[in-house]
């Protein structure tokens, strides 16, 4: 007999398919939010006017602007943005970009709620892997301020409680939570996304992928996770496809925000991931590889690694991939070699003389530890690594 509980997210509301000014006009009145800090991509502020139409909504509510976020979400860059959301007395934070801004803004919110003013106070919230695989979180206060995220992205981190932060010196990126990180609201509009770069939308579109995948795999999955990364999966693998072949087409970038947002609900409910994301987080905190990239260089690989363990659910992934006669890791490189997609480390950027470090390294992350098929240490992950090599 299936058990389980089914936890419910502390998310109040996601707006899809609404433009973006009529959907934040309502939600920050329903907030009644006073001062709104405003997190977003440089690039985006830079050479769209995205930026300035949230200027137009907010009027005199915008309590301040930060665009200097870099990849991999530093935490320098997030302790200098909570100092200025500080000062400016912010009671919500909106977000407009991608996952580093997205994870920058939960992180923001964890330094305003635990007094955190330098980088180096981030060490005592930081979650530390136990050499048995084991995730210790220290007591964490909740954020004081919220946020309202508006993705231009599909890696799905706006749907969850958790944020990686890069320490710069160590060149390591960690791992925080709390409830009350993941956003009040979310907010989908394809219209807003149209100015991502091509790469950046395709390639975190395969990170939703990846969440799906993993969590239909997983060696905890639930019913209700299986059915949303089964219906994500129908929509990404039909979605990315359409916007590469037309970056016009609305419907099609909708149904993949749709299906992001379906991929990473196994998350919201303590479904455990595997090596791709164990792997990957040290591919971006180390070798600063981008985690849509990730995903395509790794998964193809874990899957044919974990393909005795887990064979059945495999076959899933590639029926909802639409290659019902095939292998889930073959399915899964053919649809990041039709969207022209990196498919090796070597072409994103991986040194030779980083794969020990990235190996050693991998093996302090949770998710390396709940693969489903055992990973017994560094060996094995230079193994993957050299796979993918």
């Amino acid at each position: 007999m299936t058990r389980g509980i089914h936890r419910y997210p502390p998310m109040e509301r996601v707006i899809y398919g609404i433009p973006l000014a009529e959907a934040l006009a309502e939600e920050i009145a329903r907030l009644d939010a006073k001062a709104v800090y405003v997190m977003a991509s440089g690039t985006l502020n830079r050479t769209t006017d995205v930026v300035q139409s949230v200027r137009d909504v907010l009027g005199n509510r915008m309590a301040g602007l930060c665009d200097k976020i870099a990849s991999h979400t530093p935490r320098i860059d997030v302790v200098k943005a909570a100092n200025e959301a500080r000062a400016a007395k912010a009671d919500l934070v909106l977000t407009v970009g991608g996952g580093s801004v997205t994870d920058a803004a939960k992180m923001v919110g964890i330094c305003l709620g635990n007094d955190i003013s330098e980088p180096e106070q981030l060490d005592t919230l930081k979650a530390v892997i136990t050499p048995e695989g084991k995730t210790r979180r220290p007591p964490t206060k909740a954020p004081t301020v919220r946020s309202v995220d508006v993705p231009t992205t599909l890696s799905a981190g706006e749907f969850t409680a958790m944020a990686g932060c890069t320490d710069t010196v160590r060149n390591i990126k960690e791992s925080y939570a709390h409830p009350l990180m993941m956003p009040q609201t979310v907010i989908l509009d394809p219209a807003v996304a149209v100015h991502t770069p091509e790469w950046l939308f395709l390639s975190t579109g395969i990170r939703a992928v990846d969440h799906a995948v993993e969590d239909l795999c997983s060696i905890n999955p639930t019913p209700f996770s299986d059915g949303m990364s089964l219906q994500a999966l129908r929509l990404l693998s039909s979605g990315l496809p359409a916007v590469k072949n037309d970056p016009a087409d609305l419907d099609a970038r909708l149904n993949c925000q749709l299906g992001a947002w379906m991929s990473i609900m196994g998350s919201q409910n303590g479904v455990t991931k595997g090596a791709s994301h164990g792997i990957g987080h040290v591919l971006g905190g180390t070798a600063h590889v981008p985690h849509g990239y990730t995903s395509c260089v790794m998964l193809p690989h874990v899957l044919r690694f974990n393909e005795p363990v887990n064979a059945e659910r495999q076959r899933w992934v590639a029926e909802a991939l639409g290659k019902p006669d095939g292998s889930a890791a073959d399915a899964v490189a053919a649809l990041i070699a039709g969207l022209g997609l990196p498919g090796t480390l070597r072409d994103v950027g991986v040194k030779p003389d980083q794969l020990d470090e990235i190996a050693v390294n991998s093996m302090h992350d949770r998710w390396v530890h709940t693969n489903p098929r055992k990973i017994e240490g560094p060996a094995t992950v230079r193994m993957l690594l050299d796979a993918a090599w």
